[in-house]
């Protein structure tokens, strides 16, 4: 099969770990609505050495353009994280391709399926693969979100790269994730997962502080609960911390928490998941094309330390300060009509 061929070919990574290691069963019932509508594609499996990240940017090198995450909101994150992988490595070598040379589309098979709430992908198998043949190219921001070296600051050394399609933050969300992300590997599954976590962590919470700039202008000093960044609006089983983010836009939203009295959080907690909670006062929220969160001492205001946990798409890839900036290129997605 030659490269030019393989670019209109769909590329399937099954994460056969999604879905409590159901979705490589699952997945049948997706190839053969597939196979029925003629649509051209071919499956990579995780397993054996090879992760959803590296099938991803081994088939790019192969001339694939088109990719399918046959998973959750990790395998999103991954299938993004090898295209991007493969783009940096086109950079360094001069070879001209872009990230609007790439599509996605998403068949649901995780526990945690939040980016297909903000896409309107259905929650349902037969349906999404359907999109293949009966969906729309959309488009949707990626965020470069890169870990800065607390020790060499002011001056950006970045230690860790990594690439954001929904929602990130700083913090409660974070650590949320980190606890969440080890009751799954005991096998545990299910939205409560999300509630018992975060309710966990406020009742445990420790005060942070952090500086945080949008496109260079200071918008928050103080102690915080909770940052979070968003280009989608829907994350941890269906909070809404970024309530009104939009896909396209070529800007991050915000949401800063502060460190609020127990009562206060309690009394707004459920505003997280109606959309209601840019209605909270205390909050602070900005829209931005890049922003930067530098985290200190709350005894040595100007001594910058390493600051609180990073999670980016329900993966925790650090911990602040760190810079997150919208590329100006972005990837095709399949969606609805």
């Amino acid at each position: 099969m030659e490269v030019s061929e393989k670019s209109d070919i769909w590329y399937a990574v099954v994460n056969i770990f999604a879905a409590s290691t159901k979705a490589g069963a699952m997945w049948g019932r997706a190839e053969s609505v597939l196979k029925e509508s003629g649509v051209r594609h071919v499956a990579g499996r995780t397993g054996e050495g090879s992760n959803a990240m590296k099938l991803t940017c081994a088939a790019c090198e192969d001339g694939y353009r088109k990719f399918i995450a046959v998973g959750g909101d990790g395998t999103v994150h991954d299938v993004l994280e090898g295209i991007m992988s493969f783009l940096e490595a086109c950079g360094r070598d001069g070879r001209d391709v872009s990230l609007s040379d790439f599509t996605l589309s998403v068949i649901p098979l995780g526990s945690g399926n939040d980016w297909i709430k903000t896409a309107g992908i259905p929650h349902d198998i037969e349906k999404a693969a359907s999109l293949l043949t009966e969906g729309k190219v959309a488009r949707q921001d990626v965020v470069r979100v890169s870990v800065l070296d607390h020790a060499a600051l002011p001056e950006e050394k970045v230690v860790h790269v990594s690439y954001m399609a929904n929602v990130g933050g700083v913090g409660l969300d974070a650590r949320v994730c980190e606890r969440v992300n080890r009751e799954k590997r005991r096998g545990k599954r299910g939205k409560i997962l999300y509630v018992t976590a975060l309710l966990y962590n406020i009742i445990h919470r420790v005060p942070s502080y952090a500086r945080i700039l949008c496109d260079g202008r200071q918008v928050f000093d103080g102690p915080f609960l909770s940052i979070a960044f968003g280009i989608g609006r829907y994350s941890g089983g269906g909070m809404r911390q970024t309530p009104d983010a939009m896909m396209d836009d070529g800007f991050l939203d915000m949401t800063v928490i502060p460190d609020l009295p127990i009562m206060k959080i309690a009394r707004e907690a459920y505003k997280l998941f109606n959309g209601k909670l840019l209605t909270v006062k205390e909050l602070v929220w900005s829209r931005a094309r890049s922003i930067v969160v530098v985290p200190y001492d709350g005894q040595l205001p100007c001594q910058c330390v390493k600051g609180e946990p990073l999670e980016v798409d329900g993966e925790v890839v650090g911990r602040a300060p760190v810079r997150l900036e919208v590329l100006e290129d972005q990837l095709n997605i399949l969606v609805p009509r």
